[in-house]
């Protein structure tokens, strides 16, 4: 515990926000929650961009994501080694969206026809 205390002593206090700091991004948090729920009752697809109720939806998770990591995990306070580890963890999700929604959208209908 002691070796513990001079380890952290010696390498300098890390920043964080503070209990005010966190409150504000839980209520920004809510908040998201709050405009998810609210877009999902509206209906925003049309002919000319269909899909837009979730492309929103994916907007706003993804800013509530960049919140979390940011200040809840303290990724906004650590060296760039940490944030190419965050960025590198963004860019594999694209890739896994990418090709889920390649499959998706590649696929038929669905009915069989003999």
């Amino acid at each position: 515990m002691a070796e513990h205390k001079e380890d952290h002593e010696e390498h300098g206090e890390h920043a964080h926000i503070g209990i005010p700091g966190y409150l504000v991004v839980f209520g920004i948090l809510v908040v998201g929650t709050i405009v998810t729920y609210a877009v999902a009752l509206l209906d925003l697809d049309s002919k000319l961009f269909p899909g837009a109720n979730t492309l929103v939806a994916l907007l706003i998770a993804f800013f509530k994501m960049t919140c979390v990591v940011l200040y809840f995990m303290h990724v906004r306070w650590q060296s760039k080694l940490i944030w190419l580890t965050a960025l590198a963890g963004f860019f594999w999700m694209a890739i896994m969206f990418a090709f889920t929604m390649q499959d998706y959208l590649t696929r038929g209908s669905g009915t069989f026809t003999n």
